[in-house]
């Protein structure tokens, strides 16, 4: 009885073996009635000679902490020494007949030699044209024929769920392909750069990656890959890219300039989250909410107040304050932009021509990226000069280093500031650890920024 029902099931098993197609066994066809099936390859075969290697090397000064023992010994050690280094990286063709190319800027800072590898092997020593840490844009020149330049896309006309193509040279593996979709855009708060408005993908981006081209199906640059977020430095789905538009306009400054002259509204203000909304009865989902206009700033001249909501830049829609600081930092001075307001219930557009930033506050024109989230005002209390943080967002870098809503910095390094043109005087003159002399309260502290 036991081997009939063997047999039976047996049989039960191969009938079922049968009815189910061998999937693993399947090949793709070539055509599907009589249409070839799509490929990237003739896209990818016109613009992959526009991605290029990079190759840096150089030294960087390595600080290190003092160690007691040496000066309790009378032998104190230096505290910095030089190292020497090498990186790969990623870089993009941007204009064949002057020979640029884009890269991050931490691909190629400290780099004392630079070289670049194109598709077909030739290489050629490259020369920094200038960069922008803040941003993480660089551009170098090379002196080559037959270039090829990838087209720039407008990035403003991205939506979530177009396809992105990724290029580069990850963990050196020379014009390594991996294509996604647009993620999110408009990324920010992420600490990453000092200013950040990114092109989220889910193409695979590593190591090696940065610099490299992120591109749409028609083979137009619509990012340059920056960053990825995961815990053990390699791809999670999670990746970062600068816009192009972004790029375009921080590179037309360093050609022109030689350096990044950053744009200015001088305003600060915070992201419109639902609850503000509410409590300001406004009846708009998402922009940037202005808190204070300065006063001969480019918004007072232009007309926008406390109050306001900015929801568009040359129409193209904001979704908060983040993105509109970076928006509006790399346009460059003297641009004349287009702004989308809220107020009283209607939308209306202003027309701005922005200022340079200066330092006016760290909230809308930058002083160091751990001011980020702080609004900060020229004040005397008591007879005494300094620089008050009146708002801070708990959850920015500010309130992270320490930095605390009422606190006067006071000093910088131990040398007196009164301004904040003071202050951003001997930040930029810095190098190395700041440290900030703060009245709090009756209290005076010390705050570190590595």
């Amino acid at each position: 009885m036991k081997m009939k029902l063997s047999l039976i099931s047996a049989a039960m098993l191969s009938t079922s073996l049968l009815l189910t197609p061998a999937v693993s066994m399947a090949k793709m066809p070539i055509a599907v009635n009589g249409q070839q099936l799509p490929t990237l390859a003739p896209m990818l075969e016109q613009i992959t000679p526009g991605v290029v290697s990079i190759q840096v090397s150089g030294s960087k000064e390595i600080r290190r902490r003092a160690d007691p023992l040496d000066f309790f010994f009378g032998n104190p050690q230096p505290r910095s020494q030089k190292r020497e280094f090498s990186g790969l990286g990623s870089g993009v063709i941007i204009d064949a007949k002057e020979g640029y190319v884009v890269t991050n800027n931490h691909v190629v800072q400290d780099a004392e030699k630079m070289l670049v590898t194109l598709e077909d092997g030739r290489e050629y020593e490259a020369t920094k044209i200038g960069s922008d840490k803040e941003s993480d844009i660089a551009l170098l020149q090379i002196e080559a024929e037959d270039l090829v330049a990838i087209k720039l896309a407008n990035s403003d006309q991205l939506r979530v769920g177009d396809f992105a193509v990724a290029i580069g040279n990850p963990f050196g593996l020379s014009h390594t392909v991996t294509s996604g979709i647009v993620s999110a855009l408009g990324r920010s708060g992420l600490n990453i750069e000092g200013y950040e408005d990114f092109i989220q993908t889910d193409a695979a981006i590593n190591q090696g990656n940065s610099g490299g081209a992120l591109v749409n199906l028609n083979g137009e640059l619509i990012g340059i890959n920056t960053a990825i977020l995961g815990a053990s430095g390699g791809n999670v789905g999670i990746g970062f890219a600068i816009p192009s538009n972004m790029m375009k306009n921080l590179v037309d400054q360093i050609i022109e300039h030689g350096e990044v002259r950053r744009g200015s509204l001088g305003i600060s203000g915070r992201p419109l989250d639902a609850g503000l909304a509410k409590a300001q009865k406004l009846d708009v989902k998402q922009g940037a909410y202005v808190m204070q206009v300065m006063d001969d700033s480019a918004a007072s001249k232009a007309g926008i107040k406390a109050g306001d909501v900015i929801t568009s830049i040359d129409g193209s829609e904001i979704s908060g304050f983040h993105e509109l600081r970076s928006k509006i930092a790399t346009l460059g001075e003297g641009r004349k932009v287009k702004l989308g307001i809220y107020r009283d219930g209607k939308i209306k557009t202003v027309k701005v021509t922005l200022d340079g930033a200066s330092g006016l506050t760290a909230a809308g024109d930058e002083l160091h990226p751990a001011f980020q989230g702080a609004t900060l005002e020229n004040t005397q209390k008591n007879g005494n000069k300094g620089v008050e943080l009146t708002s801070i967002d708990p959850r920015s870098p500010a309130a992270r280093v320490g930095l605390e809503e009422g606190d006067i910095i006071m000093q910088v390094n131990r040398q007196r500031v009164e301004t904040i043109n003071d202050m951003n005087k001997i930040i930029e003159n810095t190098k190395g650890n700041i440290v900030l002399g703060v009245q709090r309260g009756r209290e005076s502290v010390f705050v570190l920024i590595q």
